[in-house]
């Protein structure tokens, strides 16, 4: 084969095959990073709510619209409400979290231990549901003790190990303008805003609306079929 037949070749394979594909990749890619995506959840943070395993979607466009592949805004239609599972990316380090907004810009958030106290008013606790924890097997439930939190407008789940060492205490803080202060719902095994503080607005990509796959990593990987497509919505 000559080069000149070679290089006829080339170009034609890469506008009838290579071109078009990047193209497509492009706008695939595109789509992802600005409506929606997925999160794999690695750790026990959020649990109950949320276990090691679980895919969950987040609707990026559930506040705002961003520029593709990056965190600068180009419309914003709402912001995170109280409540809201968001992913966003850590002040910390810049990992992308999956963490719950228990505290909106001008709040002041207290935590007397391990309970919450939001603008001066004790959140409540009640028992849980046993549904809630049907995922998680007898033996790891020993130890640690779950309850609904009822934050304002929303009741969520949430777990405690009173033996782990954890920051169960804070004095009063205000959430600064335009910034959110994240908690996971697994208190005692969360490293969160209690460590590096609030978050500013720009840093959240999106509402956590649901669990598309979920995974048992202790049972060989082994799927978790009744948790596909459910709700991360509370009450």
């Amino acid at each position: 084969m000559n080069v000149k037949c070679f290089r006829a070749r080339a170009c034609r394979w890469w506008k009838q095959e290579i071109r078009p594909l990047l193209i497509f990749a492009l706008i695939l890619f595109s789509l992802r990073s600005s409506l929606a995506d997925w999160n794999v959840v690695p750790s026990g943070s959020m649990r109950p709510t949320i276990l090691e395993g679980d895919r969950v979607l987040v609707n990026k466009l559930a506040y705002d619209l961003k520029v593709p592949f990056t965190t600068w805004h180009i419309a914003e239609w709402s912001n995170p409400p109280r409540g809201d599972i968001v992913v966003f990316y850590s002040p910390h380090d810049g990992k992308r979290l999956v963490k719950r907004v228990v505290g909106l810009p001008g709040d002041t958030i207290e935590l007397r231990n391990n309970a919450l106290v939001l603008n001066g008013q004790p959140v409540e606790y009640q028992p849980i549901a046993e549904e809630l924890l049907r995922d998680i097997p007898a033996a790891e439930r020993v130890g640690h003790v779950f309850a609904a939190e009822q934050l304002p407008g929303q009741t969520h789940a949430v777990a405690g190990n009173p033996a782990a060492p954890a920051l169960r205490n804070f004095a009063p803080l205000c959430v600064p303008d335009g910034q959110y202060f994240m908690m996971g719902d697994n208190r005692d095994d969360s490293f969160d805003s209690r460590y590096w503080g609030p978050v500013e607005r720009k840093r959240i990509v999106g509402r956590a609306t649901s669990v598309v796959v979920s995974l048992d990593r202790n049972n060989y990987w082994f799927p978790r079929a009744h948790r596909f497509f459910t709700s991360l919505r509370s009450e």
